[in-house]
């Protein structure tokens, strides 16, 4: 893999204090600003990879959705208020 230089400017006292913390880590400020680019990209990596993977999620939601694979509201509320009952019936048995 080639090799580029990144120049850029920084405060001087930024640049000092960020060389001492790096030096107290045993590290150098350019190890650490490249530990810092790599963690962003992957980071922003991550944050695309899982936007691509919502979107393609709420389209099948809205494609089933316009297929007419539909749950009635009155269904969806009496299964959770079963999963509610059952809950509290646990935690009472649990508590005694």
């Amino acid at each position: 893999m080639s090799e580029a230089t990144f120049t850029f400017r920084v405060n001087e006292s930024l640049k000092s204090e960020f060389s001492s913390a790096a030096k107290n880590l045993d590290r150098n400020a350019a190890q650490l600003l490249r530990d810092f680019m790599r963690d962003f990209v992957r980071q922003q990596q991550e944050a695309a990879d899982h936007d691509a993977w919502f979107r393609r999620q709420v389209q099948a939601g809205l494609d089933s959705a316009n297929t007419g694979n539909l749950i009635p509201a009155a269904e969806v509320e009496a299964t959770f208020a079963a999963k509610r009952a059952a809950t509290r019936r646990r935690l009472e048995a649990s508590a005694e």
